[in-house]
């Protein structure tokens, strides 16, 4: 295994795709994340998924906030279009190995009802179990591999988005210098052409798989990029480099993928230009990233 913990944690202050997408923040480094919603959901939106009487306990659920109301899980919805196309995707996927929380659709048919969602209730956790974390990633996209670009990418233009067409250089963004600006300068004078296939990966896995025990991994959702299977197992190497305390021989356990050096390089560019752009970047979270530069430099 090569998620022994001997590098230092550092703390990861909403710099993913899942945080940036909730409007939350995490702590990754202090036992997971602190996250709050302001209510429950309300008896309607239960009522419409058909657990009007079952408890509300509040969770974090793929590191998202969530109530559980009995065998489902009720979550806030902040892209309705997002949320219906993963919805539509995994109800139908079947994946190796892989547990798929189920989505609910509500009484009449619907995925989102007044900005929640729902799914089935998995039980599990976010571990350090990064090795089989990238091994699931390989698993999933296998799956998704016949699943079409979803038109929802066509008009994207959140931070996330933004950040992912700055580390291919297909779009010039304005980044905080003193956030990562210059770190992403410094990093995209090492790209090189990189042609590998696209396809839809789940690009925010790092922190949002589930395990438990020798069960197979949960997903819970996906998180959609039009991009190579390689790049989105580079982003998890990236996420546990920089804010995972993985060792550095992460890096080189999967370097029998194609094109590795500049899947990581563009991974290590997107998770930089999210950090530049993001109100919550920190210093902390920031020197993250600049010690998984060191580890993906050496590679180039």
């Amino acid at each position: 295994m090569t998620t022994v913990e001997t590098r230092q944690r550092v703390p990861c202050s909403a710099v993913s795709v899942a945080t940036d997408r909730a409007n939350i923040v995490t702590d990754r480094a202090n036992g997971g994340p602190e996250l709050e919603l302001d209510s429950a959901p309300p008896p309607h939106v239960r009522t419409a998924f058909g657990v009007r009487d079952a408890p509300v306990e509040p969770i974090v659920f793929g590191a998202l906030p969530a109530f559980r109301c009995g065998e489902a899980v009720i979550r806030p919805v902040t892209d309705n279009a997002l949320a219906a196309w993963s919805a539509r995707v995994l109800e139908t996927l079947r994946a190796d190995q892989l547990r798929i929380a189920q989505p609910l659709r509500s009484s009449d048919g619907r995925w989102v009802v007044s900005g929640w969602s729902a799914c089935q209730f998995l039980p599990g956790e976010p571990e350090q179990r990064y090795d089989e974390l990238v091994a699931v990633s390989l698993r999933l996209h296998a799956a998704t591999a016949t699943v079409r670009r979803p038109r929802l990418l066509n008009d994207r233009d959140d931070l996330s988005a933004r950040a992912d067409a700055a580390a291919w250089g297909e779009r010039a963004i304005a980044l905080d210098p003193a956030a990562g600006g210059m770190l992403f300068s410094e990093l995209a004078d090492r790209r090189r052409p990189l042609k590998l296939p696209a396809q839809v990966v789940h690009g925010d896995m790092f922190g949002t798989v589930l395990f438990d025990g020798n069960a197979p991994p949960a997903i819970v959702d996906i998180v959609p990029f039009w991009r190579p299977v390689e790049w989105a197992a580079a982003v998890i190497v990236v996420d546990a480099l920089a804010w995972g305390g993985a060792d550095s021989a992460l890096a080189r356990s999967w370097s029998h993928l194609d094109g590795w050096p500049q899947a990581l390089l563009r991974a290590l560019l997107f998770r930089v230009a999210l950090h530049a752009q993001h109100p919550a970047a920190s210093l902390a979270s920031l020197r993250g990233l600049e010690q998984a530069a060191e580890l993906v430099l050496a590679r180039l």
